[in-house]
């Protein structure tokens, strides 16, 4: 699987991103979707998954009522709906394909490369 990030950018706090997380190869059927982030300094941290049929959605508690994680139903895309963004927010936004739900980048397989968010205040 080759995944591959879409949609970063620079927001104002407040404002909204989407980003998309497109496979190429074997579809996301296979594998439990994640998205991660990683802010300068700091560690990587899970962020939201689900399985390509939306099932075990989950999402850290840092993004709860703000992020929105979906499959586009056609099997190869996540997305990660980003609302009401912080400054705190700011990171590499990484996707990850796994054979499980998880919330450890350990027990992931496949990622794609960084797409960066920056927020404003």
């Amino acid at each position: 699987v080759q995944l591959q990030a879409y949609g970063g950018g620079l927001v104002q706090a407040g404002g909204s991103l989407r980003l998309s997380c497109v496979a190429y190869g074997p579809t996301f059927r296979n594998y439990y979707g994640g998205w991660f982030r990683q802010a300068p300094g700091k560690e990587l941290t899970f962020v939201a998954g689900i399985y390509w049929n939306g099932h075990a959605v989950s999402y850290a508690d840092s993004v709860k009522g703000r992020f929105t994680i979906s499959s586009d139903g056609a099997d190869n895309t996540v997305n990660l709906q980003m609302s009401d963004l912080k400054p705190e927010d700011t990171a590499v936004y990484f996707c990850a394909a796994g054979d499980y739900f998880s919330t450890s980048s350990n027990n992931y397989i496949y990622w794609g490369r960084g797409t960066q968010v920056t927020v404003s205040s």
